[in-house]
């Protein structure tokens, strides 16, 4: 699969359509729209509805384009071609996730009940479940990964750290999806120790891995 063909209109397509609607609901929105909610899903804080209706699909815009250019500075460009749908299918992945917040964030404003916080955890899930797939299926590279200094310095590490890897999210993907029905506090705890847990385990479990190599 090549790394760039007529599949990247796709996102910017769902790109644009969240923009037309930002369009259409703006006149109905008030003049402040909830830009942040804290762990317990009430709103902590607010933007204005023109800043919140532009802001939003142009910084989604922004990380996909970045997301499709950064390969093409890597010296292993080519490693990167080797799992594109993969790559290709988490640019997709991030669009979505972060269009259907902005969604979210749009019906909110209009008055909605709204559980963004629940949605954010679920989406976290569904995200790092994902990765957890798509991390075995990645080659050796500088821009996409877990770039360490033990991974960088071997295939052989980079292919054990990566599979090891897909296991922990795939677990940790698991435990938060759980975890997003517990009251907020509990969440956002889980949540936050499980990212440190799964990063501490993957920094030393290369470690080793390049110590016994």
């Amino acid at each position: 699969m090549k790394l760039y063909d007529k599949k990247e209109f796709l996102p910017i397509i769902l790109i644009v359509m969240l923009a037309m609607v930002g369009a259409y609901l703006y006149p109905q929105l008030p003049e402040l729209v909830p830009s942040h909610w804290g762990i317990n899903g009430e709103v902590n804080g607010w933007t204005g509805r023109t800043f919140a209706v532009i802001f939003f699909p142009s910084l989604i815009l922004g990380i996909y384009l970045l997301m499709s250019f950064f390969p093409l500075m890597d010296p292993h460009k080519s490693n990167i071609e080797s799992f594109a749908k993969w790559y290709f299918g988490l640019k997709i992945a991030l669009v979505v996730f972060l269009g259907a917040l902005y969604l979210l964030t749009l019906y909110a404003a209009l008055g909605y009940e709204v559980n963004v916080a629940r949605f954010v955890v679920l989406g976290l899930a569904a995200l790092f479940a994902f990765l957890g797939l798509a991390l075995p299926n990645i080659k050796k590279n500088y821009m996409i990964g877990i770039r360490l200094p033990w991974t960088l310095h071997s295939e052989i590490i980079w292919e054990k750290t990566h599979k090891f890897g897909g296991r922990l999210f795939l677990a940790l993907a698991a435990i938060i999806a759980v975890a997003a029905f517990l009251p907020g506090a509990w969440t956002f705890g889980i949540l936050m120790t499980g990212i440190v847990l799964l990063l501490a385990l993957l920094t030393l479990y290369s470690y080793w891995e390049y110590k016994k190599l």
